[in-house]
């Protein structure tokens, strides 16, 4: 009998995540999905026949409430995906200080949080993927962005040092840069966005990856992007 599967998805929603979601339950896996409000997940679950899970990627104690609610519910996932993020935009003389506190908070402190959980769960077994998902910002810092660019930057840094240590004991930590914006549209008079089920593919192909040649980093732009 084929073992239950099973992927933990942080910061789930409309996008990306539900295309996440969808890619998990068509790979035999089971969608596990983790928000702050999950009445937005209802259409998401009875599509994908996942569970959800209250959580506050910016929390201790709401994120290890989630994984030994995931290990207990279910057992250790084979795949975790952070997606969590936030952002404040302005002239850097103007930025509130506590939005960006908020920011970093959630898309850099957040990701430390729900990465070292998931190494916890997975470091046992010795196999496991903890993917991280970045942004044009992560590499580039852009006008009025700084909050956005401080978060991404550390995120970055984060799965860099994750993937070095973790990968000699069977931990595959995999970071994405999704260097433009998203959008479902596959209008060719339109192609300047990334379809969200297309960079889905891409999670899953790294993750499904031989560990004679894993990635630790991926740039995801359309075609038409500059870079």
């Amino acid at each position: 009998m084929a073992e239950d599967r099973y992927a933990l998805i942080v910061g789930a929603g409309k996008g990306l995540s539900a295309s996440l979601a969808r890619r998990a339950r068509a790979e035999n896996m089971t969608p596990l999905l983790a928000a702050r409000n999950t009445g937005k997940l209802d259409d998401l679950l009875k599509e994908t026949n996942g569970h959800a899970f209250e959580c506050d990627a910016s929390d201790p104690k709401s994120v290890d409430k989630l994984f030994a609610g995931v290990t207990s519910d279910f057992g250790v996932p084979e795949l975790v995906i952070f997606n969590a993020s936030a952002r404040a935009r302005g002239p850097i003389a103007e930025l509130d200080q506590d939005e960006v506190r908020r920011v970093l908070e959630i898309a850099a402190y957040g990701g430390f949080l729900v990465g070292q959980a998931a190494a916890k769960i997975m470091l046992p077994r010795g196999s496991g993927s903890i993917l991280f998902t970045g942004a044009s910002a992560s590499v580039k810092g852009y006008v009025n962005s700084a909050s956005f660019a401080m978060a991404k930057f550390a995120l970055r840094g984060l799965a860099q040092s994750m993937a070095r240590e973790l990968a000699p004991k069977g931990i595959h930590v995999g970071h994405f840069v999704i260097d433009g914006g998203i959008g479902e549209s596959d209008d060719p008079e339109n192609p300047n966005k990334l379809h969200p089920d297309h960079i889905a593919e891409s999670y899953f192909h790294v993750h499904n990856q031989d560990r004679s040649a894993w990635t630790w980093e991926m740039e995801l732009r359309p075609f038409v992007e500059n870079f």
